[in-house]
């Protein structure tokens, strides 16, 4: 990657799809809708985060705030489409994109229940990692999640990430709680590393479908 592109050549975060060996990662569209509904409406997936989605008008709501941050340059939106099967079973996103800085967060994910602890969530972060570093020219990627989001923390530790510490009373959940939030990153200098241990994790779960 050559790190001496000027500025303004980065981060053209443009729609774009992502295709993996068990997963596509679409660009996020209103025709996504029913089939996010369908996959997302389970009131464990919005236990210990930012958002509450408990019926279709909630997803509605959830699906034009995506875009309309992607309009405003602000977000990049994808639904996650389970290869084999062809079923839409979550959603992930770039965003709190920092054009000057060469940075982006990876987060707004979740994925529906009966595809966690497969090799879904691990190849959506090594598909956005992947575009972030080698097609964008990231210097960093940043992840945040509640402190009390033990599955969260663990998830990301595994795939690399390093812990940078919390910031405490950081927002006020849907239930009224204040969360304290814990910061992640893997940077420019660290991803090849990653990327080799990703794509080893994947290969254990090449029989994953």
């Amino acid at each position: 990657m050559n790190m001496e592109r000027k500025n303004d050549d980065m981060l053209a975060v443009n729609p774009v799809l992502l295709e993996g060996t068990h997963i596509r990662l679409e660009p996020l569209s209103i025709h996504h809708m029913a089939a996010l509904c369908e996959a997302g409406l389970d009131p464990e997936l919005w236990k210990v985060t930012m958002t509450m989605i408990r019926t279709p008008e909630e997803m509605a709501d959830y699906v034009h705030s995506a875009l309309s941050l992607q309009s405003e340059g602000q977000a990049l939106p994808f639904a996650i489409v389970h290869k084999s099967s062809g079923r839409v079973v979550g959603s992930t996103r770039f965003g709190n994109i920092n054009r000057q800085n060469r940075r982006v967060e990876i987060g707004w994910t979740w994925v529906a229940p009966p595809w966690q602890r497969t090799a879904v969530n691990t190849e959506t972060k090594y598909l956005l990692l992947t575009h972030a570093f080698e097609a964008l020219g990231c210097i960093r990627v940043e992840f945040k999640t509640d402190v009390v989001n033990t599955k969260s923390r663990n998830a990301l530790l595994r795939i690399g990430a390093k812990e940078e510490g919390v910031l405490r009373s950081h927002m006020i959940t849907p239930t009224g709680r204040v969360r304290d939030t814990v910061y992640y990153s893997i940077i420019d200098s660290e991803w090849e590393g990653v990327k080799r241990y990703l794509e080893a994790m994947l290969t254990e779960h090449r029989d994953d479908n």
